[in-house]
This record gives structure tokens, C-alpha cells and sequence, in this order.
């Protein structure tokens, strides 16, 4: 019984994944993330405190 209700779970949500795809402008998660780590390492670069040279 617990195969056969997780199977259809899957199933219909992975239907729905497909029809809000097609149907509304999803944005692309990966270019999201990417941006948002591009920027988080400009910000660190920036505030990074800096190492003493003792030469």
C-alpha cells in the first residue's frame, strides 16, 4: 500500500511540475544560484580582512 501511494505522490507532482513549466514563467534556478554565489564572493573579496605581511 505504501509503494502504490508514494508512486502516485510522485507521479502527480511531477505532473504538476510539468504543467506550471509549460504554463507560467518559472525562472531557472541554476542561473539564480549562480548569480547569487557570484555576488556572495565579490561581497567576501571586498570585506575580506587582509593578511600581514611580517617581512
Amino acid at each position: 500500500m505504501g509503494l502504490i501511494r508514494s508512486s502516485f505522490l510522485f507521479l502527480f507532482g511531477t505532473g504538476c511540475g510539468i504543467y506550471i513549466a509549460q504554463n507560467y514563467n518559472v525562472p531557472n534556478i541554476e542561473k539564480l544560484v549562480d548569480t547569487y554565489l557570484k555576488k556572495a564572493k565579490e561581497t567576501e573579496e571586498i570585506y575580506r580582512k587582509r593578511k600581514k605581511d611580517d617581512d
